[in-house]
């Protein structure tokens, strides 16, 4: 934390290195470069994945450089392989025989290249001992290299280094400034959204110093949308960072969230030592805040061997002091005073380390019962951020002349745009005209076409309406021929022995009452449970004693309610036909009203073993088909819809029937007009 800027500046300048500087000395005419030149352009892309097998390779590869620019190019390669894998000391004598070869050799683009690469990586090394001037300066070195070789792609990467060095060592305005610069840069390369993720998590990270938070979390997320694209050190620096600024805001657990992120992360590779170490560090001191002092020892005590191996006095100082606050926390004060006492003292600490240790500090002397030096600590950690305040104002006021320098440029080219497309108006005008007259005709002709279809549909759709209409009409006017014979030809076997003719009375009557039911689309439910009861009369004598018809209506007022013609009759005359008329044994069937607020249910059940698609007795469905066709048709005509459903359902005795169930609003209407 205190580190938080540590890690994602070092992995920034060294990917800076690899991507802005590292293909120096390449002929920028297009020539061949030939199989070595693809070699080494492979070594440069898998240089983050796999350091170590890259610095073997390219150990082999020394032998067979073409000339002398590529030699020492492959040197600087393996100078950059030894920096990922932290041997700091192995990279020195490497980058010191690439310059040896640089002082020697004539001035040119080529060899300003290799400058570029060596000043670079200075920077980086510089910036792992925390001497913030000599990196920044090493930097500025680079990129005066990168402009003398006419490298304008490397430039914005050099910026983001000058940048991380700036606000490392506290000068935020100028930070800012380096990354807005880049920004710019990438506006003129034209280089995607995608790939200025480090400029965000860099602006981020100057709004985390100054604890605006607001605008950090705006250039975090704007990072976060290139989070799949990133590499793994660049995934490690965007999950590092952001969880610092949560642990600014003392939000512990979310920042805990991001750190356990960038420990999984790390953990896949094993050559990110570095920052497995840099984020045990931080996940050590939010569970020392979180008083959670066992997982916080844990970290802190597998971290504190590798720094001290690397020789890296900034984390050394760094964990001396949560150790310090760790002991107080285990009320163990002599142990804090011993280790305050053997702690590392480094040449330079970053501001925000030197907050963290007074406020542990002044702890430690409360603790101690020294309040005088406790005072002493509480008011430096004010005098620093009275600083943060002021930087802030500064960095404000930068941004502010920055802006209207921008601002002028832009407006001196946007005047200039202006005038260009007026001319090209004035000379276009006409043609303008000649389109819009196009356009206008196009229109007209369009709008024409439309309204001759949808005249045509509109009496497509009249004449479809009509013979729907009759098709439903010729339904409703016929009745099976076969039932008609059948009742029939049973009536007069009948009549030879008894004179009561009740049967073919109502079959007279069903009939009569089909005929006047012809013009009607809907009838009361009085009139179609009247039919039915007809219907049902004639046939019970067929179905033996065992049949029991019932119908119950509850308080739905059956002279009001209308319903479609048929729609009970045709179920009913189903369940009879395929279903009851077969069955052994008690045969039932039942015919349920209810309203249920603004509908009326309709249910119509048997017991007859339910429906079975593979059934004998299944029949054509045509009647079934009359009802849904008819339903679809009126549907079309109403907002709420005639609900139909068919089902097995349980029913007495432990047999299945079928039940047929219409949900029908009560205010629906039957005529067919839109």
């Amino acid at each position: 934390m205190k580190y938080r800027h540590w890690s994602g500046w070092i992995i920034l300048l060294t990917l800076a290195g690899i991507v802005g500087c590292s293909r120096a000395g390449q002929d920028r005419k297009g020539r061949n470069l030939g199989v070595y030149e693809a070699f080494m352009r492979e070594m440069e892309d898998s240089l983050t994945k796999d350091p170590a097998g890259i610095y073997n390779r390219l150990d082999s590869a020394l032998a067979s450089a073409p000339d002398s620019m590529s030699y020492y190019r492959n040197m600087l390669l393996k100078a950059k392989a030894l920096f990922y894998t932290a041997e700091f000391d192995s990279m020195v004598p490497l980058m010191d025989c690439v310059r040896a070869y640089c002082d020697r050799s004539d001035d040119n683009a080529a060899i300003q290249g290799l400058y570029c690469q060596i000043y670079n990586m200075e920077g980086n090394l510089y910036g792992r001992k925390s001497e913030m001037d000599l990196s920044a300066k090493a930097f500025e070195k680079a990129y005066a290299c990168g402009l003398a070789a006419g490298e304008r792609e490397k430039l914005p990467y050099i910026c983001i280094n000058l940048a991380d060095a700036y606000v490392r060592g506290g000068r935020f305005d100028l930070g800012s400034f380096w990354y807005r610069r880049t920004l710019s840069m990438f506006d003129s390369l034209q280089v995607a959204e995608k790939d200025r993720f480090p400029v965000y998590y860099g602006l981020a990270q100057v709004s985390m110093e100054l604890r605006n938070f607001d605008r950090c979390d705006y250039y975090f997320n704007l990072a976060e949308r290139s989070f799949d694209q990133m590499r793994p050190y660049e995934k490690h620096v965007y999950l590092n960072n952001r969880g610092n600024s949560y642990y600014f805001r003392q939000d512990y657990p979310t920042a805990l969230g991001y750190f356990r992120r960038s420990l999984a992360l790390t953990r896949k590779y094993p050559d990110m030592e570095f920052e497995r170490n840099l984020t045990m560090i931080n996940m050590g001191e939010v569970f020392l805040l979180m008083n959670q002092t066992d997982s916080s020892a844990y970290y802190l005590s597998r971290c504190y061997d590798f720094f001290r191996r690397v020789n890296n006095q900034t984390a050394l100082y760094y964990i001396d002091t949560q150790l310090i606050e760790l002991a107080l926390k285990q009320k163990n004060l002599p142990l804090a005073r011993m280790r305050l006492k053997n702690a590392v003292k480094p040449d330079y600490v970053e501001p925000n380390m030197v907050n963290v240790r007074n406020r542990y500090l002044q702890h430690f002397y409360e603790e101690s019962g020294d309040f005088r030096k406790a005072y002493h600590y509480l008011q430096e950690n004010k005098r620093i951020d009275d600083s943060i305040r002021s930087e802030r104002v500064k960095m404000r006021a930068a941004e502010i002349a920055l802006k209207y320098r921008q601002d002028s440029t832009l407006m001196q080219k946007e005047i200039s745009i202006q005038q260009k497309e007026n001319q090209l108006l004035h000379l276009h005008q006409w043609l303008y005209g000649l389109v819009g007259c196009i356009l206008l005709l196009g229109t007209a002709a369009l709008a024409l076409y439309l309204y001759r279809r949808r005249k045509i549909d509109k009496e497509r759709w009249k004449l479809q309406t009509a013979i729907t209409s009759l098709r439903l009409e010729n339904i409703r006017n016929r009745i099976s021929p076969h039932f008609i014979f059948n009742v029939l030809n049973r009536e007069v076997s009948e009549r030879k022995e008894n004179p009561d003719n009740t049967n073919l009375m109502g079959l007279i009557k069903l009939m009569r009452r089909n005929l006047e039911l012809t013009d009607s689309l809907a009838v009361t439910l009085a009139d179609e449970l009247d039919f039915v009861h007809t219907y049902v009369s004639l046939e019970q004598k067929s179905l033996g004693e065992e049949f029991r018809f019932e119908v119950s209506t509850g308080d739905v007022d059956l002279n009001v309610v209308r319903v479609p013609s048929m729609l009970l009759q045709i179920p009913v005359e189903n369940a009879i036909k395929h279903a009851l008329r077969l069955k052994e044994g008690k045969r039932r069937l039942w015919i349920r009203v209810m309203q249920e607020g603004e509908r009326v249910v309709a249910t119509v059940c048997d017991n007859g073993g339910g429906y079975r698609r593979q059934s004998v007795n299944r029949g054509t469905g045509t009647g079934m088909k009359v009802i849904t066709q008819t339903i679809q048709l009126l549907n079309s005509y109403n907002r709420q819809s005639i609900v139909m459903t068919i089902s097995n359902v349980p029913v007495e005795d432990g047999e299945t029937g079928c039940e047929v169930r219409f949900t029908i609003p009560l205010h629906y209407s039957y005529r067919l007009t839109k």
